[in-house]
């Protein structure tokens, strides 16, 4: 089985110049985290929650509305490609593995699909119970922790994401994405001089998605 048989051949992708809010939109719409950057048709680059999130998040960039930064202002330049003639074999040992969760499938210079680590888990052939791979040092926040204390949380656990735990019960989980969302929102709802108030205000339970899908 080749690359080109599992691989997602209808990529999401942005242009270099469109802005941070509409990249926003389009992950939330399609439920992802990262977008390939194309330009002339060609990939130079790849967009992803935790880089817009840290980039709204700056303090260089505060009171600069997601509207006026661009995609090529976040967008990381080394991209992680593979050749859709490639077995499919040689990087099932990827799953479940540290490392990229996106690889882009290039043909001829020319950006012809991605797969990532859900389009291969169908294939994997393992007989492992979910507490055998499961991580048990589990970061987590509470509805009421600060909306900042989770973003550190996750720079410092090089994370994308939370889950939100009331009294020992999951009840949500917050992301990149969302986060990366409520500081658009503040920064194009109130002026620069509130900005930092309306931020160090904003509480998990504030952005949450509910609710969280768990397994047994």
């Amino acid at each position: 089985m080749k690359v080109r048989d599992v691989m997602t051949k209808d990529v999401i992708y942005v242009d270099k110049d469109v802005d941070l809010r509409y990249v926003l939109k389009l992950m939330k719409k399609h439920n992802i985290t990262k977008i390939p950057v194309l330009e002339d048709k060609k990939i130079i680059g790849v967009v992803t929650d935790s880089a817009i999130a840290f980039k709204l998040g700056a303090i260089r960039s505060r009171g600069v509305p997601a509207s006026r930064l661009h995609a090529s202002s976040v967008m990381e330049k080394e991209i992680e490609t593979v050749s859709p003639d490639e077995d499919v074999s040689t990087i099932l040992a990827t799953v479940g593995e540290p490392g990229p969760t996106m690889l882009h499938v290039i043909d001829n210079d020319t950006l012809v699909g991605v797969v990532t680590k859900a389009d291969l888990l169908p294939l994997v052939d393992s007989t492992q119970s979910v507490e055998e791979i499961m991580q048990k040092n589990l970061h987590y926040v509470s509805p009421e922790d600060r909306v900042i204390h989770a973003r550190r949380k996750m720079i410092d656990e090089n994370i994308a994401r939370l889950p939100v735990i009331n009294n020992g019960i999951l009840i949500g989980m917050v992301s990149d994405v969302d986060i990366a969302f409520a500081i658009a929102d503040i920064k194009r709802s109130f002026p620069l001089g509130r900005q930092k108030h309306q931020l160090d205000e904003l509480l998990v339970n504030d952005v949450m998605r509910r609710p969280a899908i768990s397994i047994n």
